[in-house]
């Protein structure tokens, strides 16, 4: 009796392994940090579901999820048509929360908030301002003192939807730099060091003195560093926020019915013009019809409960007319 008790027990113990269902994602960093909470959060209300996440950059997220080695993968760039095109399953891209990219930088002796204008940006990552005591810089910051030293630009060493975010600014911004370098996940950069990961640059910036680098705003909360203001199309200088980030898809193009879409350089006044959108890249048919439904269950947590945590990380949640479109296009997950 006592054995059949100890087997009986065993066995429903080992139930829980018996019924566990791992998804697998892989992608952009700049969500990570949300991603992780959301993860966590579901697979704490959904027993026996674990949800695994590489950060490995959106471009490894594009490869990862066309070639169906994850069950989605994670973009800060929307799939190109071409991309869609070439892969063999289709994806949808569903966006997932909104952020910013912020100039973060470390100037010795410079502690508060600098103001950049469009032709400084560009021209500190063309290589043509190298100086942070430049004219273009000190004209918009009075009462600053900025040193005479050189500039090191910190940039994304992997394919990057960050980079993509910033690169896709600054060609709306700056015609010489569409014109010689534009808007990708991967550029050639004319300048700078290169580093893996929001994470990389977020540790070049903290360490070199002089230096300024592009991040996703949470990674300069989470790591105390400085970050400015950008002036925006409207000529108002705008520091990156939930509501300046909330503004800015506000007054951005009307969503599209496949949601790719850019909001950088939005035009209303109080739009920060470094926003954007993030995806998350879905087969709309799985391999794994039990895996489907259990994504799809996610992705409609995700719009409704999920968006609800989204505050705390400085990410701004999605517009609501967003979310009602996104339910309908969950469906078609299968």
């Amino acid at each position: 009796m006592r054995k059949l008790v100890l087997l009986v027990v065993s066995m429903l113990l080992a139930l829980p392994l018996f019924g566990q269902t791992t998804l697998n994602g892989a992608g952009a960093t700049f969500p990570y940090p949300i991603y992780s909470k959301w993860f966590s959060e579901y697979a704490k209300s959904h027993s026996g579901i674990q949800i695994n996440y590489q950060s490995i950059g959106s471009g490894g997220g594009i490869r990862q999820v066309t070639s169906g080695t994850v069950d989605f993968g994670a973009s800060d760039m929307p799939m190109t048509d071409k991309q869609l095109q070439d892969s063999k399953i289709k994806i949808l891209n569903l966006p997932t929360v909104l952020g910013a990219v912020v100039p973060a930088y470390n100037i010795p002796g410079v502690t508060g908030e600098v103001k950049f204008t469009p032709d400084a940006l560009a021209g500190i990552f063309l290589g043509k301002i190298s100086k942070w005591n430049d004219k273009a810089i000190t004209s918009v910051n009075p009462g600053v003192t900025f040193p005479d030293k050189d500039i090191i630009v910190a940039h994304r060493s992997d394919g990057s939807g960050t980079s993509f975010i910033w690169t896709d600014y600054l060609s709306k911004v700056s015609p010489e730099w569409k014109g010689s370098v534009g808007a990708d996940t991967s550029v050639k950069w004319p300048v700078g060091l290169g580093a893996k990961g929001n994470e990389g640059v977020s540790g070049l910036v903290r360490q070199m003195s002089g230096s300024i680098g592009y991040v996703e705003l949470i990674y300069a909360v989470q790591n105390n560093i400085p970050y400015g203001s950008v002036r925006n199309s409207a000529g108002a200088f705008v520091k990156a926020s939930l509501e300046s980030v909330t503004a800015a898809a506000a007054s951005a193009p009307k969503m599209p019915a496949d949601f790719r879409v850019s909001i950088t350089n939005s035009p209303g006044k109080d739009a920060y013009p470094i926003s954007s959108f993030t995806w998350l890249l879905v087969p709309q048919q799985s391999k794994n019809a039990a895996n489907a439904k259990i994504l799809a269950d996610f992705l409609n947590w995700m719009v409704t409960e999920g968006q609800q945590m989204t505050t705390a990380l400085a990410y701004a949640p999605l517009p609501d007319n967003v979310v009602a479109k996104e339910k309908e296009a969950i469906k078609q997950v299968k």
